[in-house]
C-alpha cells in the first residue's frame, strides 16, 4: 500500500490541516485582540493574556505530543496494511494522557500566584493573570482530549474532521468573546478579562464533545481501554517522552522570551504578546504542510516507498515556502493595521512596529523548520527532534538572548535570539533527512 505524491493529494490533507492548525492560535489571538481594546485596564489585561497564554501553551504543547505519536504509529501501520493490529492502542493512549493532564491541572491550580510571580508578573497584571488562568486552566484536559482524537484522524489520513472541530471551536470562541468581554446592553453585563477566559473554556468543551461524537460515529475505534496493554504502547510512550523533553526545551524558549519581555516593562510585554501571537498564527498556518508530511510520510515509510518520500519532502517544502511568501507580503502590506487589531495603546504599538519586521523576514526560515518538523514526527524520529530542540535552545537561543541582553538590545535581542533558534532547528533537520534517505533512493 502506498500513497501518490501529487499536488492534489498533498493539499487534500494540508489545507484542512492548516485550517485546523490555525484555530489554536486564533483562540489566543481573539482573546489578545479583544482584551487589548478593553476601555479600562486594557494594557494590563493584554499583558496578563500574554503571560497566561505562554504558560498554557507550554502545558498543552508538552502534554499534547501524544497526538503526533498516535498519528505516526497509526499511519505507519496503515502503510504496511496492518491497521487492525493497533485497534486497542488509541483508547489506552488517550486514557493515559487525560489522566496525566488532570494530575498536572490539580498540581498547578493551587500555586497559581507563585507560577506567575516566577514569570515577573506583579501588581494588577499578577491579579489579572490569576483570575484569567483560574478559569482557562479547566479547559486543559478538554483540549488534550480533542488533540488526541485529531491525531487518530490524521493517522487515518483524514484531516477533514479535525478541521471541522477546529472551525467550530474557533468560531464559537470569537462570538462568545464579544458577548462576554464587552457584554450586550440590557442582556449581558461586561465581564472584561474573565469573559475572555469563559469564552475559551466553553469553546474547548464544545470541541471535546464534538471530537468524541465524531470518533464514535465516523470510525470503528473504541475509547474504552481494554487489556492487555498493547505492545506498541511502550513505543508510543517512548516517542511521547522524547517529544515531552523536546516540548520542554521549546517552551523554555517561549517562557524565557516572555519573562525577559516582562522585565523590560508593560509596553514591551504588550508588544511581545502581539508579535508572538502573530508568529504562532503564521507557524500554524505554515504547519499545514508539516501535517501533510507527518501523515503521508509515516504511511510511505511503512510501505518502504523511499522515492516518493523524497518527492514528498521536496514538494511540501516548495508549497510551504510559497505560503510563507504570501504571508510576508500580507505582513508588510498590513504592517500597521495588524497592530491596531490588538491594541489602542500608542506606546505598545510603537514598540511592536519597531520589531515586527523581524517576525516577517524570518518566515522562510521558520517554514523549513516547521515543515521538516512535521515530516520527522510522521517518520517516528522523535529522539532526533528532541536532540535538535535541546541544541537549538541551550546552544542557540539562550546564548543569543543573553548576548542581546548584554548589548542592551531589548526586544530586538529577544526576537533575534528566536530567529537564531529557528535557523538551527531547520538546518539540522534538512541535514539529517538528506543524509538518511538519499542513499535509500532507487533509480527508476
Amino acid at each position: 500500500m502506498t500513497t501518490r505524491v501529487s499536488f492534489k493529494t498533498i493539499n487534500r490533507l494540508a489545507i484542512p490541516a492548516t485550517i485546523a492548525g490555525i484555530a489554536e492560535p486564533i483562540l489566543s489571538i481573539t482573546d489578545t485582540a479583544i482584551v487589548g481594546n478593553i476601555p479600562e485596564n486594557g494594557l494590563e489585561s493584554l499583558a496578563a493574556v500574554g503571560i497566561v497564554g505562554a504558560f498554557l501553551s507550554m502545558l498543552i504543547w508538552i502534554l499534547g505530543q501524544t497526538r503526533s505519536a498516535i498519528s505516526a504509529i497509526i499511519s505507519q501501520y496503515l502503510g504496511a496494511g496492518k491497521l487492525d493490529q493497533v485497534s486497542t492502542l488509541p483508547a489506552q493512549a488517550i486514557a493515559l494522557n487525560v489522566l496525566l493532564s488532570i494530575a498536572i491541572l490539580l498540581g498547578t491550580v493551587f500555586i497559581v500566584e507563585e507560577i506567575f510571580l516566577l514569570l515577573n508578573a506583579k501588581g494588577k497584571i499578577l491579579e489579572f493573570c490569576i483570575s484569567y488562568y483560574s478559569i482557562r486552566v479547566w479547559g486543559f484536559p478538554l483540549t488534550l482530549f480533542a488533540f488526541a482524537v485529531m491525531g487518530i484522524f490524521r493517522g487515518l489520513q483524514n484531516t477533514y474532521w479535525p478541521m471541522m472541530i477546529a472551525i467550530t471551536g474557533a468560531s464559537l470562541n470569537i462570538v462568545l468573546d464579544f458577548i462576554l468581554v464587552y457584554g450586550i446592553e440590557g442582556l449581558v453585563d461586561p465581564m472584561n478579562l474573565e469573559g475572555a477566559a469563559w469564552a475559551s473554556l466553553i469553546s474547548q468543551g464544545v470541541m471535546a464533545v464534538m471530537s468524541l461524537y465524531l470518533l464514535m460515529v465516523k470510525t470503528h475505534i473504541s475509547l474504552i481501554p481494554r487489556l492487555p496493554v498493547h505492545p506498541e504502547l511502550g513505543r508510543l510512550i517512548g516517542m511521547s517522552l522524547n517529544l515531552f523533553v523536546r516540548a520542554v526545551a521549546l517552551n523554555i524558549t517561549l517562557v524565557l522570551a516572555v519573562r525577559e519581555a516582562t522585565a523590560l516593562g508593560d509596553r514591551f510585554i504588550g508588544a511581545h504578546t502581539i508579535a508572538i501571537n502573530l508568529w504562532l498564527f503564521a507557524a500554524f498556518f505554515i504547519d499545514g504542510y508539516g501535517a501533510a508530511g507527518n501523515i503521508m510520510g509515516g504511511r510511505l515509510l511503512g510501505a518502504k516507498d523511499y522515492n516518493n518520500l523524497w518527492k514528498l519532502a521536496k514538494k511540501i517544502m516548495l508549497y510551504g515556502l510559497s505560503v510563507s511568501g504570501v504571508l510576508m507580503v500580507i505582513g508588510f502590506v498590513l504592517y500597521r493595521p495588524l497592530g491596531l487589531l490588538f491594541s489602542n495603546e500608542g506606546e505598545v504599538l510603537r514598540t511592536f512596529y519597531s520589531i515586527f519586521f523581524i517576525v516577517i523576514l524570518a518566515l522562510p526560515i521558520n517554514t523549513v523548520a516547521f515543515v521538516f518538523d512535521g515530516l520527522f514526527k510522521g517518520l517516528g524520529e522523535m529522539k532526533y527532534l528532541r536532540n535538535v530542540l535541546l541544541t537549538a535552545t541551550f546552544l542557540g537561543f539562550i546564548p543569543a538572548l543573553y548576548i542581546g541582553q548584554y548589548f542592551e538590545l531589548g526586544l530586538y535581542g529577544i526576537w533575534i535570539a528566536i530567529t537564531v533558534w529557528m535557523m538551527i532547528r531547520g538546518g539540522a533537520l534538512v541535514f539529517k533527512f538528506r543524509r538518511k534517505f538519499r542513499p535509500l533512493l532507487q533509480k527508476v
